[in-house]
C-alpha cells in the first residue's frame, strides 16, 4: 500500500491536480476542496513552507520546481513563511463543511493558519 492516496487518477494527472491546489491554496490563503484532496495537497503544502522558511536560493528552487507560478513563489518566501518562523508545522486547518450535493463527497476547508 502507498504512502498516498490514489485519488482515482492517474499519476501525472494526480500531481497536476495537487500542484494546482497547493499554488491556489498560496494565492488565496484558504480554498474548498474534497477532504481526501486537502489531506493530500496538505502534506505538500506543509512541505514547502519548511522549504521557505529556510529562505535561501537552492530553497527557492526547489519551491519553483513544485509551484506553478512565480509571483506565488515570491509571496510565500516574503510573506507566508515568516508569519511561521516560530512555528514547527502545522501550519494549515482543515475545516468540514457537510456533504456536496450530487455526489455526497466530503466538501471542506484547507485554509492556512
Amino acid at each position: 500500500m502507498p504512502g498516498y492516496r490514489k485519488l482515482g487518477r492517474p499519476t501525472a494527472h494526480r500531481k497536476a491536480m495537487l500542484r494546482n491546489i497547493v499554488t491556489s491554496l498560496f494565492r488565496e490563503g484558504r480554498i474548498s476542496t474534497t477532504d481526501h484532496r486537502a489531506k493530500e495537497a496538505r502534506r505538500e503544502a506543509e512541505k514547502l513552507i519548511t522549504l521557505a522558511k529556510r529562505g535561501d536560493l537552492h530553497a527557492r528552487r526547489q519551491v519553483l520546481a513544485y509551484v506553478y507560478d512565480e509571483d506565488v513563489v515570491k509571496k510565500l518566501f516574503d510573506e507566508i513563511a515568516p508569519k511561521y518562523a516560530e512555528r514547527n508545522g502545522g501550519y494549515t486547518r482543515i475545516l468540514k463543511l457537510g456533504p456536496r450535493q450530487g455526489d455526497n463527497a466530503e466538501v471542506v476547508f484547507l485554509e492556512l493558519v
